[in-house]
This record gives C-alpha cells, sequence and structure tokens, in this order.
C-alpha cells in the first residue's frame, strides 16, 4: 500500500496549496519504537483488499513521509489461525529489494484488544499513479510512445520477475494501473502488494467494479493466488498504458467486457504489441509466459548495449559515484588513453577528454541506471532455477527470533576508511594487541556514519562484515568490499602489533 493522497476536485488539498492543517498533522498513533508517528492525513487506498485504513505517518529517524497501513481482524481466533503465515509473509516482505518495488519498511501486530490488527510501514509515492498520468496524457495524445512503453514495461516486469522468484513465489495480487506509480524522472515502481495472508479473514473485500477486468478469470475459483494471475493483470495494465484507456471503461466505471478488450487490443498498430498483450490476457493460466520469458518477447527483448553493461558494472562497482561521477567517468584529467580505433589505417587513441561534449547526458544516464530505470537484473546470469535470489535465501543464516525483524541498511556506501589504533581504555581481560576499529562511511545520501568497536586478533573480516549487515549498518551488496577494506587494516595493523610486542 502506497498511494497519493485523495485530492477534492474543487479545491486543492493542503499539500498542494503549502498549507497543512491542524487535524491532518494531528498524531494519533506511535509506534511501539517510537520511529513513526501515525497521523490523522488519510491516503487513498488503491482498492486494496484487506487495506482497512492508509494514513500518512512521519519516519522520525529519516525525516521523510511514508504510510502507515492497517490490516483489522474480524475476530482474535482468525488471528491466531494465521499468526504464524502473516509472520512468514510479512517478515519476506520487509526484506524485498528493489528498484521498481515500493519499499515495505517494517511491520508489528497490536493483540490487544478483541478486533487484532497487522500494521505495516510503506514508502510514500508522493508522485502519481500510472492510472492519473494516463487520464492526463490521453487529453494531448491519442498512443503512448511505443518506446516509453517498453521501458516501463520492463521495469514492471523486472519486478515481478523479482517477486515470482522469491522462495516461496511472492504473488503482488492487487495490480492494475492505480497500483504502479511513475516518478518525474520516468522511473516506474509496483506497490500495494496485498498478500494472500490478509485476503481472507478480515472485514473488507472487492466491491469497487471499476478495476474488475484486471482480475485474472481464474480468481475466486483456484484455492490460491499464483503468479500466472499477476501477468494477467500485468497485460491489462500493458493494454490500458499501451491504449491510454480500455474502451468501455473510461471514467465512467463501467464493467469492461471481454469484446471492449479485444476491441482496444486491436486498435494497437504494432502486431508485436498485440501478441504481447494476448499472450499475457491468455485465459487459460498455463498458457500464460512467466515475467521472466516476457522480458524476453521480440518486442521488449534486445541486445544491451556496452554503455549500458558498463554504466551497471560501475554502479555496482565504484565506490565514489554520487558526486564526482563527472569527474571519475567523463572528465578524467589524466589524460590517459581510454580505448583506440582504426582511421585511415592509422591507430588512434581516445582519452577521456574527447568525452568531454556528453559529460552531462553521461552522468544523467548513470543516475537513471543507479535509480533502476533501465534495469538488467532479470537478463542475468540464472542462478540456481533461474531466478532472483529471494529475500529467505539470502537471510537463511540469521532468522530473526522476534515477530518484528531488524532494519535493513537501503543506502549505498560510496567512500569508506578504517583506521586501528591502541584501544584508549581497555578491557583488564584484553590482550595487550587488541586495538580499537574505526570505521568512517559515507553515503549515497551524503550523510556520513563513524562506526567504533574494539577488535583482537581473532576477530575476522568476514564475520565483522556479515554482523554490520546483520545490525542494519551497511547494505548487503557493500558486504564484501568494506570486508576486503577490514581484511586489509588488520592484516597491517595485527602484523605491527605483534612485531611491537615481540620487541617490548
Amino acid at each position: 500500500m502506497s498511494g497519493g493522497r485523495s485530492i477534492d476536485k474543487e479545491r486543492k488539498s493542503p499539500r498542494e496549496s503549502g498549507e497543512d492543517s491542524e487535524d491532518e498533522s494531528e498524531i494519533l498513533e506511535e509506534s511501539p519504537c517510537g520511529r513513526w508517528l501515525k497521523r490523522r492525513e488519510e491516503v487513498e487506498q488503491r482498492d486494496v483488499p484487506g487495506i482497512d485504513c492508509a494514513n500518512l505517518a512521519m519516519d522520525t529517524e529519516e525525516g521523510v513521509e511514508v504510510v502507515w497501513n492497517e490490516v483489522q481482524f474480524s475476530e482474535r481466533k482468525n488471528f491466531k489461525a494465521q499468526e504464524d503465515k502473516i509472520q512468514s509473509v510479512f517478515d519476506n516482505l520487509t526484506r524485498l529489494e528493489h528498484p521498481n518495488i515500493v519499499k515495505f519498511h517494517r511491520y508489528w501486530t497490536d493483540t490487544h484488544n478483541d478486533k487484532p490488527r497487522v500494521i505495516f510501514i510503506t514508502e510514500y509515492m508522493s508522485c502519481g499513479s500510472l492510472k492519473q498520468f494516463l487520464k492526463r496524457t490521453k487529453r494531448n495524445v491519442k498512443r503512448l510512445p511505443l518506446q516509453a512503453w517498453k521501458r516501463w514495461c520492463t521495469q514492471i516486469l523486472s519486478a515481478l520477475s523479482y517477486l515470482h522468484g522469491c522462495v516461496p513465489p511472492i504473488v503482488h495480487g492487487n495490480l492494475t494501473c492505480d497500483t504502479i506509480f511513475i516518478q518525474h524522472n520516468g522511473l516506474v515502481k509496483i506497490g500495494s502488494v496485498a498478500p494472500d495472508a490478509i485476503h481472507h479473514h478480515v472485514k473488507t473485500c472487492r466491491e469497487n467494479m471499476r478495476n474488475m477486468h484486471f482480475i485474472a478469470p481464474e480468481y475466486g475459483s483456484s484455492q490460491m493466488v499464483t503468479p500466472a494471475m499477476d501477468i494477467y493483470s500485468f497485460g491489462m495494465c500493458a493494454l490500458e498504458t499501451a491504449a491510454l484507456e480500455i474502451q468501455g471503461n473510461g471514467d465512467s466505471g463501467s464493467h469492461v467486457t471481454e469484446e471492449h478488450i479485444v476491441r482496444t487490443v486491436e486498435s494497437l498498430e504494432e502486431p508485436r504489441q498485440k501478441d504481447f498483450i494476448y499472450r499475457c490476457i491468455n485465459k487459460d493460466p498455463a498458457k500464460r509466459p512467466t515475467a521472466r520469458e516476457l522480458l524476453f518477447h521480440p518486442l521488449l527483448f534486445e541486445v544491451h548495449s556496452l554503455k549500458l553493461l558498463a554504466a551497471h558494472t560501475l554502479v555496482n562497482t565504484t565506490a565514489n559515484i554520487s558526486e564526482t561521477i563527472t569527474d571519475e567517468v567523463a572528465g578524467g584529467s589524466s589524460g590517459e588513453a581510454l580505448a583506440w580505433c582504426v582511421r585511415g589505417g592509422e591507430r588512434v587513441e581516445l582519452a577521456a577528454r574527447d568525452l568531454q561534449p556528453h559529460a552531462e547526458k553521461l552522468e544523467k544516464f548513470v543516475e537513471d541506471v543507479k535509480y533502476g530505470i533501465y534495469p538488467l537484473t532479470a537478463y542475468g546470469r540464472r542462478r540456481g532455477a533461474g531466478r532472483a535470489a529471494s529475500p529467505a535465501e539470502r537471510l537463511a543464516e540469521s532468522q530473526p527470533a522476534s515477530p518484528e525483524p531488524r532494519d535493513l541498511e537501503t543506502r549505498r556506501v560510496v567512500n569508506m576508511m578504517c583506521s586501528l589504533k591502541p584501544h584508549p581504555h581497555p578491557h583488564p581481560d584484553a590482550s595487550p594487541a587488541d586495538l580499537l576499529m574505526t570505521i568512517l562511511l559515507r553515503m549515497d545520501d551524503k550523510m556520513n556514519r563513524q562506526l567504533t568497536c574494539a577488535v583482537s586478533r581473532r576477530d575476522t573480516a568476514t564475520a565483522l562484515a556479515h554482523e554490520l549487515v546483520q545490525l542494519g549498518f551497511i547494505h548487503e551488496a557493500d558486504r564484501d568490499k568494506i570486508c576486503r577494506l577490514m581484511e586489509e587494516s588488520l592484516r597491517g595493523s595485527f602484523g605491527h602489533a605483534a612485531r611491537a610486542a615481540l620487541a617490548s
């Protein structure tokens, strides 16, 4: 659940006018840890099955707005019957990490009342939904450019491939143009993941007929939701995006029939686009392709340019990429040759200065790659059964013991330093060779973090880096490079300390 506020058509919302009323900013509730403060202002629910209410909230640690979602169970016995399943599902949701999925921060349960609640915090998307964008667009154009449509479909499928590749697969279950959000830079995120654990035994149900055509035909007759249902919903989203609206639906909210759907598909000019959508909305779920297979459809798949592959490599491996990318990537002052080519039978070297006229475009391109606008994850080498690593597998060695999982660091490290020096206040039982390690980290949001701890010869860089991830101090993807940094520091410092001890 994540969405924009409901806006009265006749007047501006308090946020648009730059004013927040005292009633809307009133704090109604506080999370057990005190980090999140629930406000009175409500967030548009986006027709999410099982979500009883969604309010704006403040993250007091990060200083940003988030969404406070609540699921209320009708009776305590219904909650008890599903408590273990709910804990397992929500544990996995908090571990999801994908640039095209709205972040699911934390959850907890409230069982003090007769009607238990599950409360979970999600990222707030201040930008509009895809549905709102399409409504604005169709006033000026008849069709969305094919290139934009392909880029958005690729991002959505990348997210679905990630979800469906988890163990067990995570089914979105509520994919519509209202639950897909598009930011000003073209980044698309899917939100409002409504896990099957809250579809049943809750007091709310599907009543909005306007979005019924997004639901797969087998929904209701099947005992469980499947990834194929998400593919059907995605197909409807792809159709509505391509045509800007499905004929017969419009703003009236009338029921969309099969005839309306076929007529809209046939109105498209690109044959491969028609084939793509028909494959997604096949009535037989067994004949629908997977999200990964759709990424290899002739309409979407293309061999990645060396420029895109290099940008992904740069984003994933370069420590300092936020502020100095222009200097490091495009404006190197060393004058060294980066490549060579043959012109007129002679070898000609190309230096960094030859890229200067394109430095600004190159910087923006790498930033877009960093934020997830041009994903490569779904095209990577298959691992195991050919899927993305699931949150359960990544953290199998450290399952949380309590229902409320730990925080995960989502920011990346762009600069890092590690130093060791003699402990100023050593423990009485400590070895003379014990040292004090200080790690300085520069995060990609330009914030600094300093970590200090006592280390001995028994400590290993691998174990220390693992602990930093588990405690939420660093991102999982930064573990290896920080491990190497600490390994070099430990090897150098303890070798020197040992020589000093022998000399004394």
